[in-house]
């Protein structure tokens, strides 16, 4: 049976995962008969956000915890993932990816991956042929950690973060909300999902069960 390691960074698109696209993802690998594990950083998010204001709140919240909401408790710390025998790394979106597992919010082009366990566990995929998923902003991090690799990566929409990715070397493709860009070459899976603000709920679940089933088959 194959096992898949999916990255939370919190519980809220505003400063953590992306709830939707986590139950998205998660919803369409029980569709397979695939061992999930779960991992987030046992560290303070950068922010947390009163997500019916929108605004920031003087709480700190912690990256794990937050992230068990989603996972209902089964999960394991960020610095376990170096124990699991994986085959294949999925990673949903949400504000968190950019902000708590790396800096691209801030910094684009210029920034780094927060955790040495994760840029380590995306670069030892990519050199080991490992197929890779990652929604929303989530190509931020494959983008960031493989920095000159020439990938083909889509963010949906042109705009300021698809320029940021091609400071680091990569083809941007726009695509919509319900479709998937397949770097065959490199196993690269990617999906924009909320990078469309609007966008129906049904159509982010199909370009999830997209990514997850063309992933599943490269594994």
């Amino acid at each position: 049976m194959k096992t898949v390691a999916v990255i939370l960074s919190g519980c809220g698109y505003l400063d953590g995962a992306e709830i939707r696209e986590s139950v998205g993802v998660l919803w369409a690998l029980s569709q397979h008969p695939v061992t999930v594990e779960i991992f987030a950083p046992d560290a303070p998010q950068i922010s947390v956000m009163n997500h019916y204001s929108t605004k920031a709140v003087g709480e700190t919240r912690n990256i794990l915890a937050e992230s068990a909401r989603i996972a209902r408790g089964n999960i394991k710390p960020l610095s376990e993932l170096s124990d699991l025998h994986y085959d294949t790394l999925i990673m949903p979106g949400g504000f968190g990816v950019a902000k708590n597992l790396c800096t691209f919010a801030t910094e684009g082009a210029m920034g780094t991956i927060t955790y040495r366990e994760l840029e380590y566990a995306i670069k030892q995929s990519y050199r080991n042929g490992l197929p890779i998923g990652a929604v929303c902003i989530a190509p931020a991090l494959i983008g960031l950690a493989l920095k000159g690799e020439k990938l083909g990566l889509t963010l949906g929409a042109e705009g300021p973060e698809a320029e940021e990715l091609r400071k680091l070397g990569h083809t941007h493709f726009e695509t919509q909300p319900n479709e998937i860009y397949i770097d065959a070459a490199h196993k690269i899976v990617t999906t924009p999902a909320y990078m469309y603000d609007q966008a129906p709920l049904n159509e982010v679940f199909v370009g999830i069960k997209a990514l997850v089933d063309q992933v599943i088959s490269m594994a």
